[in-house]
């Protein structure tokens, strides 16, 4: 005999399977993993350099204007590749563009196997460390809007912050690998190159994951975005979230349809529209205040703590790295308990007053400078977290990725800002106005965070950006 209902019952439970708790959280764990990896690659790429400097000087003869050119390459890459990830992401969709910016570093790392040694080898290698940079721009705003979108609002800031860490453990770890590789006699190139490996295994392991429902959306697909909701999201408070965001998004249709409004596709012009310009103004500017000073600092750190009498080993970049870490962690602890405004906005006062303490304080002991350098290294790095998750909340889904890579974007700017002047400004107006310099940047991260910076722990992200956005 045949039962109809074997057939039936056996489908059925293959659905069950397919749609289970354990299947959804699977899913959460990959795409978390998949994100973490590509910002620990990005932390990986940009620390590897430092631990084979000398042989690449020597190998290709480099100048230092030539060696600058090859380290400030991944910075420029960023610039550009993070509002243009963004606006690609936004265009054409997190899931396609997720996998085209591993697959560029996937190329430029393996590329870097290949650098000749003659004439133009110092153009070949720039060329392909801006390559890279443009990829790591991509990161911040593909990856970020992504995870944002499939988070659970009560977890959305630990999975967020987590990011940072993994970028810092990916530079220390480059530095390790770098230099073990480096004293077995290992030629340089395959030092650098040895970020192709992660990279192979990440642009596999994004093989398979499905469009962000947010993206989906904003583009009118809302059944598509319901099923792959059912599909993989096991929280009550995302599936609310979903279905607020469909319910905004015909309001905005309807408003349309009357001429009320019109529904503009993502440019970086409606970052400055009336709706739009707070979120776009605090994400860069607080992004810009948090990364100069400290970028300024920790690259330079044996330099300025040798000027107070304190310098070198643990007490120097180990010493202010290990604190950053810290820093980061206890932000990633506590962001979804006490909330985002509460880790943002003391800690920008507390680092412009310790900043202008020191450079007012000439002649302070060297003890009371180096506790008070580390403690600017905790503080600045627990805020500097947020950097990581309020470009992916307070933008609409529609702009959520363009938002997020201009925002990173003017955050290159600081970084760069605070490399390369203090050197100058510690030459010619002195250690102490240079330190009031730095001050007076965080200090105006502060006022502007205390300004716009939203709480938004716990929302949802349609919640958040219609209130945002006004």
């Amino acid at each position: 005999m045949i039962y109809p209902t074997r057939t039936t019952a056996s489908v059925d439970t293959s659905m069950l399977k397919e749609t289970s708790s354990t299947f959804k959280r699977r899913f959460m764990v990959r795409l978390v993993a998949v994100f973490i990896g590509g910002m620990f690659l990005d932390g990986y790429i940009l620390g590897i350099i430092g631990p084979v400097t000398g042989p690449m000087r020597s190998d290709l003869q480099l100048d230092s204007l030539s060696l600058g050119m090859i380290a400030a390459g991944p910075l420029a890459g960023i610039f550009v590749g993070a509002p243009l990830a963004g606006w690609a992401t936004d265009k054409f969709g997190r899931k396609p563009m997720f996998l085209v910016d591993m697959g560029l570093f996937l190329l430029a790392s393996a590329a870097q196997f290949f650098v000749a040694s003659g004439d133009g080898a110092v153009v070949q290698l720039a060329v392909i460390r801006f390559l890279m940079g443009v990829a790591i721009g991509g990161e911040y705003s593909i990856g970020g809007p992504l995870l944002s979108e499939f988070s659970p609002p009560k977890l959305r800031g630990r999975l967020l912050g987590l990011t940072l860490i993994a970028w810092y453990v990916g530079f220390m770890m480059a530095f390790i690998i770098g230099t073990l590789l480096h004293d077995a006699g290992t030629p340089w190139r395959l030092v650098i190159g040895t970020s192709t490996i992660l990279a192979l295994v990440l642009f596999l392991a994004r093989f398979g994951l499905p469009e962000s429902p947010s993206w989906l959306i904003t583009k009118g697909r809302r059944e598509e975005a319901l099923a792959i909701a059912r599909r993989y999201v096991e929280s009550p408070q995302m599936h609310h979230s979903i279905t607020e965001e469909i319910d905004l998004r015909r309001i905005q249709e309807a408003q349309a349809a009357q001429g009320r409004t019109k529904i503009k596709s993502a440019s970086v012009g409606m970052l400055f529209s009336r709706q739009h310009w707070r979120a776009t103004l605090f994400t860069s500017g607080f992004w810009f205040c948090a990364v100069t000073p400290y970028f300024a600092i920790a690259t330079f750190a044996d330099d300025v703590l040798n000027h107070f009498g304190f310098g070198g080993g643990w007490a120097g970049g180990v010493g202010l790295s290990a604190l950053a870490t810290a820093g980061v962690v206890t932000t990633v602890l506590l962001i979804d308990k006490l909330g985002r405004r509460i880790l943002t906005v003391p800690g920008q006062w507390l680092c412009a007053g310790i900043l202008l303490v020191i450079g007012l304080w000439g002649n302070a002991p060297a003890i009371l400078v180096l506790a008070l350098f580390l403690a600017f290294s905790y503080f600045n790095a627990g805020y500097t977290t947020l950097t990581q998750v309020y470009p992916a909340e307070v933008f609409p889904g529609h702009l959520r990725g363009i938002g997020m890579g201009f925002a990173a974007a003017f955050s290159r700017i600081g970084a760069a800002l605070g490399t390369f002047a203090l050197p100058w400004a510690i030459s010619n107006i002195g250690m102490g106005p240079s330190m009031v310099a730095a001050a007076a940047v965080a200090l105006l991260g502060a006022v502007l965070s205390q300004w716009l910076a939203p709480e938004t722990k716990g929302r949802t992200l349609a919640e958040i950006s219609a209130n945002f956005s006004h």
